[in-house]
């Protein structure tokens, strides 16, 4: 069934997302970001290295914009989530993640210079009180005196930068295959992050932190990417985004059996409403709304 993709995809990065609170306690955020991607790199070097190399003047003048990719997707997307876990929940990580879809809706809009439509514009108030009581836990006026907790801060400006990612590889339309594009993206993220990796207090790999190096580089780097092109060639890619909506379900259910976080009623109303904005700026088929 074609469905399978997209879901397997969508749960394997929910499990990546209890991955990365996991290995805040055994790895460095800078070690697992490096060994992740270099490990993906490693894995996809066999296939995709001959064929690249005998495109490599098709693809030096487009090097800029794989650099850019590379570190918006990659660098600062997932480095930042391994930061983050630091100081918030899985389940927080899950819920903010959602509003990939919204961000890529709303700066698609301000770079176009576009009006969003009344759905989209109801779907990003109910998420912005839903991210608010969220991160308020239950108390939007305690962020006036507190604050945004750090790792929750992180997670929104990954987010944007994930979706800024989406945006541009969608206009550019690099004339390279899935694979070929992704493996460039891949090695560039890989350089950009050795500077990254010298700031680690430790580069070391304890026993428990192998299973989480090797799930991140190759379920979630290659696996769960490999799933998602084919949900988007099966289903389309509008069909196909609608299933990152089950991210924060998948990611809380899995947080909580693993890793005994607790789902408080702040976490069901705040994420509630975020989900149901995101859903509600996905629906463009209610035309009496997009008038």
């Amino acid at each position: 069934m074609p469905i399978l993709f997209p879901l397997l995809a969508v749960m394997i990065w929910a499990t990546n997302t209890v991955v990365s609170k996991a290995a805040a306690g055994v790895l460095d955020p800078a070690a697992i970001s490096f060994y992740r991607w270099f490990l993906a790199a490693l894995v996809l070097t066999p296939f995709c290295l001959k064929a690249v190399w005998q495109q490599r003047l098709a693809i030096r003048p487009y090097l800029g914009k794989f650099l850019v990719l590379a570190l918006l997707g990659m660098v600062l997307f997932q480095c930042i989530a391994y930061y983050a876990a630091h100081s918030t929940t899985a389940t927080n990580m899950g819920v903010i993640t959602s509003l990939v879809p919204l961000s890529s809706l709303l700066l698609n809009a301000l770079m176009t210079k576009t009006k969003p439509s009344v759905a989209a514009a109801l779907g990003v108030f109910c998420s912005l009180c839903g991210v608010l009581y969220l991160l308020g836990q239950g108390h939007p006026a305690s962020l006036l005196l507190s604050g945004i907790n750090h790792g929750d801060a992180l997670m929104l400006i990954g987010t944007v930068a994930y979706a800024l990612y989406g945006i541009l590889l969608r206009r550019w339309a690099l004339p390279f295959s899935h694979w070929h594009n992704l493996y460039v993206q891949i090695v560039l993220a890989v350089v950009i992050l050795i500077p990254v990796a010298f700031s680690a207090q430790t580069m070391a790999i304890p026993a428990q932190g192998v299973g989480l190096v090797l799930f991140a580089g190759i379920a979630s780097s290659l696996i769960a990417a490999y799933c998602w092109m084919q949900g988007v060639h099966r289903l389309g890619a509008d069909r196909t985004a609608v299933f990152m909506n089950l991210l924060p379900l998948f990611t809380a259910v899995l947080a909580t059996v693993s890793l005994g976080e607790k789902i408080q009623g702040f976490h069901l109303l705040g994420g509630g409403l975020v989900l149901f904005g995101v859903i509600l700026a996905q629906l463009r088929s209610w035309s009496f709304l997009n008038k």
